[in-house]
């Protein structure tokens, strides 16, 4: 099955981790391109490229602010990505708690043999 275009598909766009850089950054506040270029330390290009994408699929908004285009996540189009990520969380804490449990064991193990009386020679 052929891949979707990147600017077509959320799961596609999120998939550049700079992407993901620039939404976490936009979760906080809404930013200018400039301050995100500084604080990402991309250039301003690459940066504008990505906050396309983002727009074009539908998870970042923009407004007009005087000269300023001012970039902000929109959280209801990240839902879908959410909604996804948490069919998993009953695996992840699964597998979490089988590492708690063998650790735990482990370190009754460890305890049992340094509390057991040695064996005389």
């Amino acid at each position: 099955m052929a891949r979707a275009a990147t600017t077509s598909d959320v799961f596609n766009a999120v998939a550049e981790p700079r992407r993901r850089e620039i939404l976490t950054l936009l979760v906080v506040k809404e930013l200018p391109v400039g301050d995100i270029v500084a604080l990402l330390k991309l250039d301003q290009p690459s940066v504008s490229k990505h906050l396309r994408v983002l727009r074009d699929v539908g998870l970042v908004h923009v407004r007009r602010h005087g000269r300023h285009k001012l970039y902000r996540t929109n959280a209801r189009a990240i839902r879908p990505l959410h909604e996804w990520a948490e069919t998993f969380e009953h695996y992840w804490s699964r597998q979490l708690n089988r590492v708690k449990e063998h650790a735990e064991a482990r370190m009754r193990h460890l305890a049992e043999q340094t509390n057991s009386p040695k064996e005389k020679r």
